[in-house]
């Protein structure tokens, strides 16, 4: 399906979607790659406390000059990358990793490109406003503080924190993004019986609201202990 469409498809009248900007800086480690992440101050008024990959609401200067959403959306995710961690990134090697949007039900609906990059060279410095605190952390390093509750993240967080750790350095990570290409999510809230999952496209419940029960997955369960992720057919 064209972008346009889906975006089309996906939008709300009286919710208009609000485009912004994330972009992913992984480096090699010795034990894979790293992310860096960072913590939003609890005082914000959205994802207050939580810890994300920088980015930010598209900005109007960031426009200027250029001809498509695209664009755009990779000139923010630079400004926005250099504002909150001080690293300069060149727009040229950011990868167009996924794209999310949150369920009709949230209070602010952003239309959020995310890109992968590796990190250039230099020391992150944050302002200590709107963050508070970065990391650099392997994906499994930061499920496990997420399932120990250390650390608060949100569902595309998890579930690109999860696709990530299954590569193991930087240039196999952006290789195989860049050739599967970018994946599209449009995020649905429904029950189930272990608790609330989010739900997408390629899913047997993912246009309906009842109890869950069909086979065909593509979910992520967010139970009271663990978030689990779901793809392809469960027996039940």
């Amino acid at each position: 399906m064209p972008f346009e469409q889906w975006l089309r498809e996906n939008s709300s009248a009286d919710k208009p979607l609000i485009p912004a900007s994330t972009v992913i800086p992984i480096r090699n480690a010795a034990s894979g790659i790293e992310i860096l992440m960072m913590r939003r101050n609890t005082k914000l008024s959205f994802a207050e406390g939580m810890w994300v990959f920088p980015g930010g609401k598209v900005d109007p200067s960031d426009s200027e000059g250029q001809s498509s959403d695209y664009e755009v959306a990779v000139t923010a995710a630079v400004r926005e990358c250099a504002e909150e961690s001080g690293l300069i990134l060149d727009p040229e090697k950011l990868t167009y990793y996924s794209h999310w949007l949150p369920p009709v039900e949230a209070p602010k609906r952003f239309s959020t490109w995310f890109f992968l990059t590796e990190t250039p060279e230099g020391n992150v410095t944050i302002d200590n406003g709107e963050i508070t605190d970065h990391a650099w952390l392997s994906p499994d390093e930061a499920l496990t503080k997420a399932h120990e509750k250390s650390i608060e993240i949100l569902p595309p967080t998890w579930v690109t924190l999860f696709d990530l750790s299954q590569f193991s350095n930087v240039d196999e990570a952006i290789q195989s993004v860049a050739s599967r290409g970018p994946r599209a999510y449009a995020t649905k809230i429904v029950p189930t019986s272990e608790g609330l999952a989010a739900v997408w496209e390629g899913d047997s419940e993912y246009a309906t609201d009842h109890l869950l029960t069909d086979t065909q997955r593509h979910r992520l369960v967010m139970t009271e202990t663990t978030w689990k992720f779901q793809l392809g057919m469960t027996v039940e």
